[in-house]
């Protein structure tokens, strides 16, 4: 009988195509090689791995799942699969990714006009433009349907005023999606840097995400011309349907995270000799990440499924919020649990143990659902899940 793959243990890799794993296993290779060895060193010094850009984007990852455009058009699956693999590096580079694909090019491919999609879509799949979104703001983070962001027209333009919160992207970013109320609705617009009265400013002493770009983006009276605006949609259903977007992604990110943690203390604990035996002779070791794979293979096949469903045109937002809610919870606690395990070494970044625990702290509460954007989201994911149960709203 053939052993096992301890990070794979019901064989989720038998249940892909050849060409989902191919995907897999090209941008495997991409982490490993170029993306591994320096992403602790961009984590310490709080800056984004930029260099690494181009070589994403050659390998078809910026909006990947969109038809045209230069875009590669493939699968949820190969998707998921895409971010599993870039957050078992980092959630940063995730993120940036995310970000790029799900809440940048993803409006503007559902949403805008032809104009819009042929200006923009090819320079951002080729990594020459770089995308942000704004919906969040300081005040009510976790009610968008509070936004205060406002735009109102002015002959053929716009003119909006406001400002937006924890912003990936934000100070590198060449257009912003950004949403605002306006007399007829929120809308999104496509703000260009060097707008006049458009200033990002870059969020400093991080604990989380380090390395990634998080931003503030202010509004002084900016003018955006009315083809600048994303005419096919008004309403919140825009900005949730981007969420819906990327949060499905981050069900199969954090399955990476932990894969790495369990990968690292595995290694670990079979060369630490203790009272004369490897620390994973121990029976509390064993019981310890014998859990850790019981719980990173429920996400595998909670984000599988979730794939298959989204490829079939039957996934639900419950659906997205019960696999959020499961795989980043189980992520976290890996990531807590594996740096209790490493003891001193755990404190540094020479293990990925806390720079995974630090960035799941954010990845926790980011994305979340309803009217929902960032701040206390698993409550929020349980409170859909309890809805769709009870028929009772409790929000």
């Amino acid at each position: 009988m053939a052993k096992l793959n301890p990070f794979d243990l019901y064989d989720i890799q038998s249940l892909l195509t050849e060409e989902e794993l191919m995907i897999k296993d090209s941008v495997a290779r991409f982490v490993d090689e170029r993306a591994m060895p320096v992403i602790a060193g961009y984590f310490d010094d709080a800056k984004f791995p930029s260099e690494l850009i181009p070589e994403i984007a050659e390998m078809g990852l910026l909006g990947s799942s969109l038809e045209g455009y230069g875009c590669a058009g493939l699968n949820a699956v190969s998707y998921g699969l895409i971010c599993q693999e870039l957050e078992r590096c980092d959630s940063g580079l995730r993120s940036f990714v995310s970000v790029q694909s799900s809440l940048c090019m993803y409006p503007i491919h559902a949403y805008g006009s032809e104009d819009q999609k042929q200006r923009w879509l090819p320079g951002m799949a080729a990594g020459e433009i770089i995308g942000c979104f704004g919906l969040t703001e300081s005040h009510g983070g976790s009610d968008p349907a509070n936004m205060k962001t406002h735009a109102r027209r002015e002959g053929n333009d716009w003119i909006i005023n406001g400002s937006k919160m924890w912003i990936t992207n934000g100070s590198i970013a060449d257009v912003a999606i950004v949403w605002a109320r306006s007399e007829e609705g929120i809308m999104g617009f496509l703000l260009e840097k060097g707008m006049e009265g458009f200033e990002a400013r870059t969020i400093k002493s991080k604990m989380s995400l380090r390395a990634s770009v998080t931003s503030e983006l202010y509004f002084d009276n900016v003018r955006v011309p009315e083809t600048n605006r994303l005419p096919n949609v008004t309403g919140l259903k825009g900005p949730l349907g981007c969420l819906t977007q990327a949060r499905y992604g981050i069900t199969w990110g954090p399955i990476g995270s932990a894969i790495a943690c369990l990968e690292e203390v595995v290694n670990y604990t079979a060369d630490r000799i203790l009272f004369g035996r490897p620390l994973a002779a121990n029976q509390a070791i064993q019981i310890r990440l014998a859990d850790m794979a019981r719980k990173i293979t429920a996400a595998q096949l909670f984000s599988l499924q979730l794939g298959r469903l989204k490829d079939a045109g039957k996934m639900q937002p419950t659906q997205v919020s019960i696999a959020k809610w499961n795989n980043v919870r189980m992520a976290l606690d890996i990531a807590r649990d594996c740096r209790d395990i490493l003891g001193g070494s755990g404190i540094t970044t020479e293990y990925q143990a806390i720079r995974h625990m630090l960035n799941l702290e954010s990845v926790i509460t980011y994305e979340g659902t309803e009217t929902i954007t960032y701040e206390g989201t698993e409550t929020v994911h349980q409170l859909v899940v309890g809805r769709e149960l009870t028929g009772i709203n409790a929000f």
